[in-house]
């Protein structure tokens, strides 16, 4: 009995070392594969640089996109709201279905860098002609993806499972008067057919140091609603405003009570938020009290809850004062686009961990506090799992206060980050088709 027990406990031991020993070999494979990458991923990312497109408009983004996922033998599918392309790919074995998203959208910014591919595109946006520029890094998104697309096909019969890749248009919003982004996706039905399991996503951070990733389980990043506040009240000349409802104290007053939802009402112990009013339109002379005026803002929480508290208050906040002063208020909220928190699956966030410690080094992982920004990775994350992080994208050294901010047209990447960030996606994917449950 005791000659049997030895012998099962070393051939338990010799699978164990077996299996230890392919992983091993396959890591090495694996990284061999990214670093030989990595230059075509720099170059495709300059490409996708030189030549943005606005919201739904990524047309020639999307054939690059499409070209690349053919030729790697998916099935593909283009035009999933209006500009976005679907890759799907099976691996040499059944196993769950595992998404990458990246978004593909540039931004209406006339760039300053000193970049040689610098981007001289202009597009119509809201009517005018203006420049385009990609100030985000969803060109880094995209040239990433197509990076990890090539290594997960060279590598199809490894894998256990199916990988679908998401190329989502609009992630900044969609043309007025459109839908776009991860929402229309999701009711186009993205995640189905295959259904998707879990889906994972970055996001390059210019004020985080290349070869580095930040992440955090739960609420990542906010929920967001635009808002639009329409006071109307009664003219008169500026002379005489006892003989007006004046629609612009009223805004005055509007925009301090405002700011004490947040100092007085939301528990700032538990999560942040914010509540700003970033335009104000009312008048056009400097002697006549107008008759209407109208408010544009946004609205950032870390939970419904929040949400739902901080919704009633403006309500209550906006009427109330405009009614003291004889305005009538119509408050619109949300006005135009409303995405949920993006919210980490806690339980996907702590499996994955060492995925992302191996992609990067254990030291260059770090957990972070929640932020104010919004992602509409959030319609994904809400349907099934999801992890999403952020993928440095600053040289090594610099102040992060020296280093333009997103959105901004100094806004720079270096390129030498890209690799963690096609390593991490790589290893996911792997990982959790070896280890789905």
């Amino acid at each position: 009995m005791r000659t049997h027990t030895l012998l099962a406990l070393c051939a338990m031991i010799f699978a164990q070392q077996l299996i230890l020993a392919q992983d091993h070999a396959r890591r090495e494979a694996l990284q061999k594969d990214v670093d030989a990458i990595e230059e075509q991923v720099v170059a495709w990312r300059r490409d996708i640089h030189q030549h943005p497109e606005l919201g739904n408009r990524e047309v020639r983004t999307a054939a690059l996109v499409a070209d690349h996922l053919r030729a790697l033998g998916m099935e593909v599918t283009t035009g999933v709201g209006y500009t976005g392309v679907v890759g799907v790919l099976k691996g040499g074995q059944p196993g769950p279905v595992v998404a990458l998203r990246a978004d593909m959208d540039g931004l209406p910014v006339l760039e300053r860098t000193p970049v040689p591919f610098a981007s001289e595109e202009t597009a119509v946006y809201n009517g005018v002609e203006t420049p385009v520029m990609h100030a985000c890094g969803h060109d880094s998104h995209v040239a990433i993806l197509m990076g990890t697309a090539k290594i997960l096909a060279d590598h199809r019969n490894e894998l256990k499972g199916t990988v679908k890749f998401i190329f989502q248009p609009a992630e900044e919003g969609a043309p007025k008067g459109e839908e776009g982004g991860a929402e229309l996706m999701m009711k186009e039905g993205v995640l189905k057919n295959p259904d998707v399991d879990v889906i994972f996503g970055l996001h390059i951070n210019a004020q985080l140091e290349a070869g580095k990733i930040t992440y955090r389980p739960g609420g990542m990043f906010a929920g967001v609603a635009d808002l639009k506040i329409t006071l109307k009240g009664t003219s008169s000349h500026g002379a005489e405003p006892w003989s007006s409802a004046d629609p612009v104290v009223t805004a005055a007053q509007i925009i301090t009570n405002l700011q004490t939802i947040v100092s007085r009402n939301v528990n700032i112990t538990q999560n942040a938020a914010v509540v700003t009013i970033g335009s104000i339109h009312g008048g056009n002379r400097s002697n006549i009290i107008p008759e209407t005026l109208e408010m544009l803002g946004t609205v950032r929480t870390l939970s419904e809850s929040d949400e739902q508290l901080i919704f009633k208050r403006i309500n209550q906040i906006v009427t109330k004062t405009a009614e003291a002063n004889g305005v009538e208020a119509v408050v619109e909220l949300p006005y135009s686009s409303h995405y949920p928190v993006t919210s980490n699956d806690p339980a996907l966030t702590a499996k994955m961990l060492p995925s992302l410690e191996l992609s990067a080094g254990a030291e260059n992982v770090i957990l972070v506090p929640a932020e104010t920004g919004a992602e509409d990775f959030s319609f994904f994350a809400n349907a099934v799992p999801g992890l999403y992080f952020y993928l440095g994208g600053m040289p090594k050294g610099m102040d992060p206060k020296a280093s333009a901010p997103h959105h901004t047209p100094d806004f720079y990447l270096d390129e030498s980050g890209f690799a963690t960030g096609v390593n991490a996606m790589v290893n996911l994917v792997f990982d959790y088709m070896d280890h789905p449950q």
